[in-house]
Formats: C-alpha cells, sequence, structure tokens
C-alpha cells in the first residue's frame, strides 16, 4: 500500500465481541464492542445463538469504523478473527444454523469420553481426552440428535461460520479447526478416524487454509455494513488462547503467556508436533507451528465465586479491596488452609471430569480472608506444577512468562502467582490481547513479514512482577502438600460423580 496500513482485529469470544483497528507498531486506534448471551437448557448444556457472533461482530467492527476518518477507511487493509475455541455449530447450506451452537463449557459428553477417550485419540489430535473438545459432544449428538447431525450441510466452529457469513465459502484455519478434536494434528489435516468417531462426514467440513493466509474477500455488502468503502482481505487466524501469546510477544519456546482469565491458560510456542499429559497442543498462529497449552477452568471464575457467595453482598461479587488487603495479610500457606481449585473439574493435569473442589485443613481461626488467599494460592500452586511438567517435558526452562487477563489487576494474585511459578510476570497493558494477536496475523499477510515480527514489533510490555527466592521455596513445601490431595480424594469424587 501507498499509505501506512490499518488492520481490523476481532476477537470473538463466549461473551461478545471485540474489535480494534491497529497500526503497525500496535497502536490501537479505534475500538468497539458487542456482547451476548449463552443459554443453559439442561444441567451441564451450554448453548448460543450463532447469529449472535455475525451481529455482534457487525456491531463491533461498525463502531470500531466509525471512529476512523474517510483517509482512515482507505487505509484498512485486513481483517483477522480470532474466535472462542472448541465452539461449534450446525449449518445448512446457506449458513443457516440448525440447532444452538454448543459451547466449549458445555460438560454432556462425559460418558462419552469415558467410552472414546483414549490414547490413540490423545497421539492422534493432540488433546487429552476431555469434555472441552468437540469431538465427544458431536459423538454426543450422534447418538441424542443423530437426524440433525446427519442433515447438516456444514460443522464449523465460530471462525468457520464467520468465515462464511462474512466471505461466503465454507473455509477454516487450520489454526482455528483444529480445536474440533477432529485432526491429525502432526499433519494439520482431519483425520479420518476421528470423523467417524464424531459421526462427522468429511463433506461436512470446511477447505483448510494455513494460518496468517488470506481467506477470501469480505463481500461487498459486508463491507458496506461496517462503513468501509470497498472489500478487504480476511486473514485466517488462530484460536483466542495461541492469539493472546502473539499478541503478548511470547513467541520463542522459552517465553510463555499466561491468561488470568476466567480461565486460567498458559502456553508455549514449539517447532515440532508434540502431545503430553500434562498440557493439550493446538495449531499455533505461527504458521506450521505449535501452542502446548495447560489448562484450568477455574480460574478468575472461582475469585468472582467467592466474592458473590461468601463476600460481602455490597460489592455484588466485584473486587473488594478489603478483601484483597485482608487476605494479603495472611501468611503464605493460608494458616494451614488448602484449596483444590476444581470447581468447574480438573483439566490439566489429571484431566478428571468428575473432580471437585475442596478445602482441607480448617481451623476455627480460619475466616474469610484465609479461604479467599487459600482460593488464589490453590489456582496459582496448580498453574506452577503444570509449568514444571511442561518444562520438563519440552527440555526447555521459561524465562518469562507474559500475563494478561483481569487478574492480572490484583496485585495479590500476580505476587503470589510470581512466587508459585518462580518466574517473573511480564504484564500485558492491552486489555484486549487476543484481538492484537489476531492483529499481527493481518498485519503480516499486508505487510508480508513473518507473524513472529509483527508480534514483536506489535506487543507491548508492562510492569513486572518478580518472585522472591524465600517465598519461592516456601510455596515449594505448600505445593508438595496440596499435590498429595487429589490421590487421596479422586475415588471420593468419583463415588460423588455416580449419585
Amino acid at each position: 500500500m501507498s499509505v501506512a496500513p490499518l488492520v481490523i482485529a476481532l476477537d470473538s469470544s463466549t461473551t461478545g465481541s471485540k474489535a480494534l483497528v491497529v497500526e503497525a507498531d500496535g497502536t490501537v486506534v479505534a475500538r468497539g464492542r458487542a456482547e451476548y448471551a449463552m443459554a443453559t437448557p439442561a444441567k451441564d448444556h451450554y448453548e448460543q445463538d450463532a447469529a449472535d457472533w455475525v451481529t455482534g461482530a457487525d456491531t463491533a467492527i461498525a463502531q470500531a469504523v466509525a471512529e476512523l476518518d474517510e483517509a482512515g477507511h482507505r487505509r484498512v487493509a485486513a481483517l483477522c478473527v480470532t474466535p472462542q475455541r472448541q465452539t461449534f455449530v450446525l449449518c445448512d447450506e446457506a449458513g443457516t444454523p440448525s440447532r444452538p451452537a454448543i459451547l466449549w463449557l458445555d460438560s454432556r459428553a462425559a460418558p462419552q469420553v469415558a467410552r472414546l477417550g483414549s490414547r490413540r485419540v490423545h497421539e492422534l489430535s493432540g488433546m487429552v481426552p476431555d469434555v472441552t473438545p468437540s469431538l465427544y459432544k458431536l459423538a454426543w449428538l450422534a447418538e441424542h440428535e443423530a437426524d440433525a447431525l446427519a442433515s447438516a450441510d456444514r460443522v464449523v466452529g465460530v471462525h468457520g461460520y464467520l468465515v462464511h457469513a462474512f466471505t461466503g465459502e465454507w473455509l477454516d484455519s487450520r489454526a482455528t479447526a483444529d480445536s474440533l478434536g477432529l485432526f491429525d494434528m502432526a499433519r494439520l489435516d482431519w483425520a479420518e478416524e476421528l470423523l467417524d468417531a464424531a459421526g462427522v462426514r468429511p463433506d461436512q467440513l470446511p477447505g483448510l487454509v494455513d494460518a496468517a493466509a488470506v481467506l477470501a474477500e469480505v463481500r461487498p455488502e459486508v463491507a458496506e455494513r461496517w462503513g468501509l468503502p470497498g472489500p478487504i482481505p480476511m486473514v485466517a487466524g488462530c484460536g483466542d488462547g495461541q492469539a493472546a501469546g502473539l499478541g503478548a510477544g511470547a513467541t520463542r519456546p522459552d517465553e510463555g503467556y499466561l491468561n488470568l482469565g476466567t480461565a486460567v491458560v498458559a502456553g508455549v510456542h514449539s517447532d515440532a508436533y508434540r502431545h503430553g499429559r500434562v498440557y493439550r497442543t493446538d495449531a499455533a498462529g505461527l504458521p506450521g507451528s505449535y501452542v502446548l497449552e495447560v489448562v484450568q477452568n477455574s480460574g478468575a471464575y472461582l475469585a468472582g465465586w467467592f466474592r458473590t457467595e461468601l463476600g460481602d453482598p455490597a460489592q455484588g461479587g466485584a473486587p473488594d479491596a478489603e478483601l484483597e488487603a485482608a487476605a494479603s495479610a495472611i501468611a503464605p500457606g493460608s494458616d494451614g488452609l488448602l484449596t483444590l481449585p476444581y470447581w468447574n473439574a480438573v483439566q490439566s493435569p489429571h484431566w478428571d471430569p468428575r473432580a471437585r473442589g475442596a478445602m482441607v485443613g480448617f481451623a476455627g481461626s480460619h475466616g474469610r480472608p484465609a479461604m479467599y488467599r487459600s482460593l488464589l494460592e490453590g489456582i496459582c500452586l496448580e498453574t506452577g506444577r503444570n509449568l514444571r511438567a511442561l518444562q520438563a517435558d519440552t527440555s526447555t526452562p521459561l524465562t518469562s512468562l507474559r500475563i494478561m487477563g483481569g487478574g492480572q489487576r490484583s496485585q495479590l494474585w500476580r505476587t503470589i502467582m510470581a512466587n508459585c511459578v518462580g518466574l517473573p510476570l511480564v504484564a500485558c497493558p492491552e486489555p484486549e490481547v487476543s484481538a492484537l494477536g489476531a492483529a499481527t496475523m493481518a498485519m503480516a499477510a499486508v505487510t508480508a513479514d513473518s507473524v513472529a515480527e509483527c508480534a514483536r514489533a506489535m506487543s507491548r510490555q508492562g510492569d513486572v512482577t518478580e518472585p522472591e527466592a524465600g517465598l519461592v521455596a516456601r510455596y515449594e513445601e505448600v505445593s508438595d502438600l496440596q499435590g498429595e490431595l487429589y490421590p487421596r480424594l479422586a475415588e471420593v469424587f468419583a463415588r460423588l460423580a455416580e449419585g
């Protein structure tokens, strides 16, 4: 382009759409957002109207574009989307959803995980058997809504659905389609035996395009809805977790990212495909590469749950400065109170959908501050053990962690986490870091620079929280004790799940 390009990045998340317009140096010049709802039609069922993904995207992108002047409109050179992962929808030939989309946090398919999950599936797909991958929920549909699955013209994730809505093409990125759990991950292509297990036909799936490559042009009428003068190319994105790593500038195998969001997710890049018990393997936004990711579904959700259910009612579940200060005054180890943070089951490293939360060690001296601190410590201790296991598996020590998500705003949580993982935590000041990661992929397609080069040029680094040697040693002791709880309680969890 003869003028400096701008790119549009869209994060199509579980709760809403966030759009950024970004310069080549990472400066965000415009923003937009829209929220949408999810439904819980039955226990463990989480669904969404996929049409909301389009209306949310239209609203967010149009808001951002409206902040630009006419010259800015002409500078927009590409669009890239990063979606919520493991969420999918069934569509007819026109792209109209034939039933509500099933979300990543839906856990209806536990029986299918028990029946179909195997070491072979793990080795092939890169995903430890768990309720999160779409594979098992598709198998649930094959058993409970067989006609709906068989008659669907397409089975697509969020990214593939939006590609069709924006361009009219049934195409998907290799770095988003992988999250369905139907990939031969080493080949970055569909695996016939996994399609058979899920009850999905090859003709129901979209065509695949490499990450950061151009998919197709946005249709003129869609560009007009957004307020743009003409079509722009849509670039193949990656999942929101992988995009967060790019937005944080973590592109080397020794640079990790840590998202303290609703879930706690941490990952590193790998040039070669590998699989391991403690992590799941995703296709990366760096073309041909992978992300090794540890996952804990009870993150900021758990802290918010405590504040809502057991905190000051006047705060309504919002961050509570008094509770934070009181918890900060308690010594590491929470006076002997240990927490298993499995309110939403356990992913890394046990991958047990029957596991539940537990607090062990109560005494009459314990109050809400000790309980709250113990919850945060439980999350951080699990993260520390998972990251140590990941580093042992890759034989690559981490030098730093780029931290993002709402949890990073808590000084207490950052301090505990730094000392539980034993690494400096480098804050990411951009609140929509996943969208920024999508922007790096769009900019790479525009400039012909590599995604890694764009990620390093466009990311920003904020405050650093350093670990303290004495506290690291103390939390190693606490971790050894807390790590004994799950093996001792696993059978109890199984019996509770049986009713």
